[in-house]
């Protein structure tokens, strides 16, 4: 109530507006009623008809659909061949998932920093950070926007590094006209609800490389395989299979699949929607010196999952904890994209320091996601913005 009553009168908003939320329509109910009626609730024609489909949004060869995001980036690191004693570059900028997934290998993450404009990882940054030991980078299209593509690819090319692409932002984005999901040698992706497109929970992994397909095929059902061209002791017997390596039961349901199929056949719609909301809150806040607005390469299309405002501090009296609760007094409730993953306290245990990314550090002390979802009508996006400048005119120096 003190938040209100520093502004005086009454918070622009009635009623809380979250930062992310699903859009689940008659459609998708639909979807997801037929396939629980069904025979199979798992490992049925669902799944194979969803990676068809992520083939055909994404221009890969192949897509492997899985439980969770945080599976798909496991299965990959697995895929990529990381181990013990290796050395994976990673972006900070990130949840913990992207560099969690290389210590789940045995190898040591590396972090490097951020573009202090894009917020994506900077090229000349993951150079900086090469050593003998570097197997590979897991690079990250932070808020859906594509990392550089052609930089990257040509550092693993120059180098001879595994190129992981955390792509859990970015379903439907381009770069250079080709879309995310084509162009790594594996792409990961997340399906949680306040992703652009969502099963519930979900993942995929996406890959033009056969080989890498195959075993990620194995990893996500324990490592079993009825492909006698994998066994050790093939046998022309139905019934038989064959554990050939240590794997996991990351397999997703068709009960997920089939809303994911769903929510895909409105990806065009969900990302119109999104891109419009984008430029309107970018008129809006590029005109505020007060506020710094995400910069975009022109060669990324870009299906922006967050949308980050960043304070500039030299023109305010308050810092972002002020500001963060200053709008949820206004009833725009936000959310903070991210800690850098190696101040966590168990990052810190793994003998990680600050310091280490100066870019990353400035940009977390500075900065907060504002509504972004495909439900959010024309004047909640007013309401976000008016909120915004009545809390700048209050805390401008």
């Amino acid at each position: 109530m003190e938040k209100l009553a520093i502004f005086g009168g009454n918070p622009v908003r009635t009623t809380p507006l979250s930062y992310g939320k699903q859009y689940i329509d008659r459609e998708d109910i639909a979807a997801v009623t037929e396939a629980l009626i069904s025979p199979e609730l798992t490992c049925g024609p669902r799944i194979a008809e969803l990676e068809r489909k992520l083939c055909e949004v994404t221009g890969a060869k192949y897509a492997v659909a899985v439980s969770n995001g945080t599976a798909a980036l496991h299965l990959a690191a697995l895929a990529a061949g990381f181990q013990e004693g290796d050395e994976v570059i990673v972006s900070p900028i990130t949840f913990a998932a992207s560099a969690n997934c290389i210590l789940y290998c045995g190898a040591r993450p590396v972090f490097a920093d951020i573009d202090p404009e894009t917020y994506n990882i900077d090229p000349q940054a993951i150079e900086k950070r090469i050593t003998p030991r570097t197997k590979g980078i897991v690079a990250v299209d932070f808020t859906g926007q594509s990392i550089e593509q052609d930089a990257i690819r040509e550092i693993c090319r120059k180098h001879g590094l595994a190129f992981i692409e955390d792509a859990a932002h970015a379903i439907g984005t381009r770069y250079r006209g080709q879309s995310v999901g084509s162009m790594a040698d594996m792409t990961c992706f997340s399906f949680h609800p306040v992703k652009t497109v969502t099963a519930g929970e979900g993942g995929a992994i996406t890959t033009n490389d056969i080989e890498r397909y195959r075993r990620l095929l194995r990893l996500r059902a324990h490592g079993i395989t009825r492909n006698r061209e994998e066994m050790a002791h093939p046998t022309d017997a139905l019934w038989y299979n064959e554990q050939v390596e240590l794997g996991f039961n990351y397999r997703m349901t068709d009960i997920q699949a089939a809303l994911l199929i769903s929510q895909l056949d409105k990806l065009t719609a969900f990302a119109e929607r999104r891109k419009e909301i984008v430029a309107k809150y970018d008129r809006a806040f590029s005109e505020m010196p007060e506020l710094k607005v995400q910069r975009e390469i022109p060669e990324s299309d870009t299906v922006r999952h967050l949308y980050i405002l960043r304070l500039n501090p030299d023109r305010l009296t308050c810092d972002r904890r002020q500001f963060f609760d200053a709008l949820r007094g206004e009833n725009i409730y936000s959310q903070v994209h991210y800690l850098p993953v190696y101040w966590h306290s168990y990052y810190e245990k793994l003998g990680y320091e600050k310091g280490l990314c100066p870019n990353a550090e400035a940009y977390y002390q500075e900065v907060m996601s504002l509504p972004l979802y495909y439900a959010l009508t024309d004047e909640d996006v007013e309401d976000v913005i008016h909120a915004v400048r009545k809390i700048l005119a209050y805390y401008r120096r």
